[in-house]
């Protein structure tokens, strides 16, 4: 794992994919900065934090779309799987690379806060608590991001769906008030979910019989349910949308709460979709 660590650490570095993504993060932190602690003069760093998460939407993608993708594209997967480390040794090296290049730029934008409380009042424990909460969101981000990777060959093509995954999920919770609230609404969606989640399943095992065996297993107590109460669906979807997003749950981090349901779901987050990764190489392994 630390020869792959080191390996994709090197490649960062060497390549413009580092830079490019501490130049646009550190750029989008000072223009908050700039806006309001400075010309505004207010004292909350937190702001300028939120201010600047727009930016994951499309510094992550382009960071992460090469991690495996490239890897396919080259043919030099077949290395990796002839290497004496498991398929989680090889993901976890790629993703803790990630997580370095992630962590330089936040440790000085960690100066700003220390930086500005010398020429006035700043509410530390808030700036820092959200720094801690922005660093576990881009590293959920990140995870996303690799599982998306895995999937193509294409650097563009992942570059593309990511863009658009972070992007759906930073908007969300804007957008569930424009969806449906009924009972049908809310049944549609899940069964549209429920839909994607075999189609994932059936690409990372390649047996549609246990494709088919997932659908049914979450389509069935669904159903059920829809029956016997189909009140408890109304108002579903809108809720569902708002409880997935990342970066609504980095929000009360921002407004001085130090939630600990939001680590927790940024650390579920984070294994699940390395799980994922490391499904889809083994998949491509055994092929």
């Amino acid at each position: 794992m630390t020869a792959v660590f080191k390996h994709e650490l090197r490649g960062y570095f060497h390549s413009f994919a580092a830079y490019v993504f501490g130049a646009f993060l550190l750029a989008i932190v000072g223009i908050g900065s700039m806006l309001y602690n400075l010309q505004a003069a207010v004292s909350n760093f937190e702001y300028v934090l939120s201010f600047g998460s727009i930016v994951f939407v499309v510094i992550v993608p382009v960071l992460t779309m090469r991690v495996i993708a490239e890897e396919r594209r080259q043919k030099t997967d077949q290395l990796l799987y002839s290497l004496p480390i498991t398929t989680t040794q090889v993901i976890l090296g790629k993703y803790l690379a990630l997580l370095v290049v992630y962590l330089i730029p936040l440790c000085i934008i960690s100066l700003y806060p220390l930086l500005f409380s010398q020429f006035g009042e700043m509410y530390l424990p808030t700036s820092y608590g959200s720094l801690f909460a922005i660093f576990l969101m881009g590293a959920a981000l990140l995870a996303v991001g690799v599982f998306i990777s895995s999937l193509t060959e294409n650097q563009g093509l992942a570059a593309g769906i990511g863009i658009a995954v972070i992007l759906f999920n930073y908007y969300s919770v804007s957008l569930s008030e424009y969806v449906s609230s009924t009972t049908l609404g809310a049944v549609v969606a899940l069964l549209v979910l429920i839909l994607a989640v075999s189609l994932i399943v059936r690409y990372l095992t390649r047996s549609p019989a246990v494709a088919y065996a997932v659908g049914i297993v979450l389509i069935v107590p669904t159903g059920l349910v829809c029956f016997l109460s189909p009140s408890r669906f109304e108002g579903l979807l809108p809720n569902i949308m708002r409880q997935l997003s990342l970066f609504e749950r980095f929000t009360a981090f921002v407004n001085g709460m130090f939630d600990l349901t939001a680590i927790f779901y940024y650390l579920s987050v984070i294994a699940f979709f390395l799980f994922l990764s490391v499904q889809s190489l083994e998949k491509r392994r055994y092929n």
